[in-house]
């Protein structure tokens, strides 16, 4: 289930997002995990599986199919699905900068 996406420009606006948060690259790993790469460089790998199997998921229930979760893709640098699920990249950023490269989000 593994899939690559790399930031390009903003297909309606022509504009690439330079802010350092910014994803730049994504890729889809098993078990709810994302491996990510910032603009500055940062990279880490994200754990969603607790918010995607949480009671309160929401939007986020919608993951628990394998083949809706490998189809992540960049959408202005933040982590999104085609069912309207995103991640915010700032947030992401700043808990990786802070844990040392990994982050459980819940």
């Amino acid at each position: 289930m593994s899939s690559e996406a790399i930031t390009q420009a903003h297909q309606t606006t022509g504009i690439t997002p330079a802010a350092p948060w910014r994803v730049r690259a994504l890729s889809v790993l098993p078990d709810w995990q994302l491996a990510v790469t910032f603009n500055d460089g940062l990279r880490g790998t994200v754990d969603i599986s607790a918010l995607v199997q949480g009671p309160d998921a929401g939007v986020f229930a919608a993951l628990r199919d394998p083949a809706v979760f490998a189809s992540a893709y960049l959408d202005c640098g933040a982590v999104t699905w085609p069912n309207g699920a995103d991640l915010a990249p700032d947030a992401m950023h700043e808990a990786i900068r802070r844990s040392g490269m990994w982050l459980v989000l819940d």
